[in-house]
């Protein structure tokens, strides 16, 4: 154990999906702080805060070796201690006689096992600066794909309501074609005039390697229904599809600068070729479970921990 923990002060945190239990004791098992806190940013604030009033690194027991609690708990210079649930269990006669699980004795029973048998328990050491960089750039992307499903979900609501032919002639109205076609039309009112060979000088514009013919594309468009709104709506519509394309495209050119970045990355390391080995494992697949499994192999004392982490 680091030498500068707060020798005097124990924390157990019992994990949930929402709402975490924290119990904090000290070197007698006295209680001296309980308090819940929620799975979100606010929560994780709110958990640093508390925990900073008992010392700048406090030993902190948890049933979990990965996630972003025990992330934030590390990078802010706590010292960490999982506890395997099965151990957790076997524990808790000692504490009641029924055995039962809730969320504040266990935060208590894990504060207490790490006052009594700490010994027993290694704690997390960092991650590596590989795996740090790894983990911003996942997770940064998958914020930057969220955002796009989002504002596609409002532009396909959209169209739907006055022009539903431009939300399916494509199969994605997000791709960089979905959105170069809507750029270019974005009303039933510009590309009235469309005709077979325009669509294919676009398609050939943008690099269309689908399976549909611009006939077939055409026909698609031409078939499906036509909302009915009068000329000022139709201009507004088209306004506010202007708008979410001028949105989304620089959001989609930044998930795919991302997405080959760390491809790039993923290859680069050890880790990374072993899981993109797996069968239907592509890179930024591999990329998504090294960045959350990391590179600190004691965290996962046995194999069906890291198998059931993965």
């Amino acid at each position: 154990m680091s030498t500068n923990a707060s020798s005097n002060v124990f924390a157990g945190l019992d994990w949930a999906v929402h709402i975490h239990a924290v119990c904090v004791i000290d070197i007698a098992g006295g209680v001296l702080e309980r308090f819940e806190i929620a799975h979100d940013r606010a929560g994780l604030v709110e958990l640093m805060r508390r925990l900073g009033r008992f010392g700048a690194s406090v030993r902190i027991a948890i049933e979990r070796p990965s996630g972003l609690i025990v992330d934030a708990l590390v990078e802010a210079g706590h010292q960490v201690f999982p506890i395997h649930p099965n151990a957790v269990k076997a524990s808790r006669p000692r504490y009641r006689s029924h055995g039962a699980k809730s969320d504040a004795s266990d935060a208590y029973l894990l504060a207490d096992l790490l006052r009594t048998d700490g010994h027993r328990w290694r704690e997390l050491s960092p991650q590596s600066d590989s795996i740090r960089a790894l983990r911003a750039l996942v997770r940064s992307r998958d914020d930057l794909v969220a955002t796009r499903v989002a504002l596609g979900n409002q532009l396909r609501g959209t169209l739907e309501a006055f022009w539903p032919g431009a939300a399916c002639i494509f199969c994605d109205i997000t791709s960089p074609i979905g959105l170069a076609f809507l750029k270019r039309y974005p009303s039933a009112v510009s590309a009235a005039r469309l005709s077979e060979a325009a669509l294919n000088r676009f398609c050939r514009s943008q690099h269309y390697s689908g399976r549909r013919s611009p006939a077939e594309l055409l026909a698609r468009l031409n078939s499906a229904p036509m909302g009915l709104v009068g000329p000022l709506t139709n201009e507004a519509a088209g306004q506010l599809v202007r708008s979410m394309v001028a949105v989304l495209q620089p959001v989609v050119e930044q998930i795919a600068e991302l997405t080959r970045r760390i491809e790039r990355f993923v290859e680069s390391l050890p880790d990374g070729q072993i899981i993109m080995s797996f069968p239907r494992a592509g890179r930024v697949c591999a990329a998504q479970i090294l960045a959350e499994l990391g590179d600190v192999r004691e965290r996962f004392p046995a194999f069906d921990q890291l198998a059931s982490e993965a």
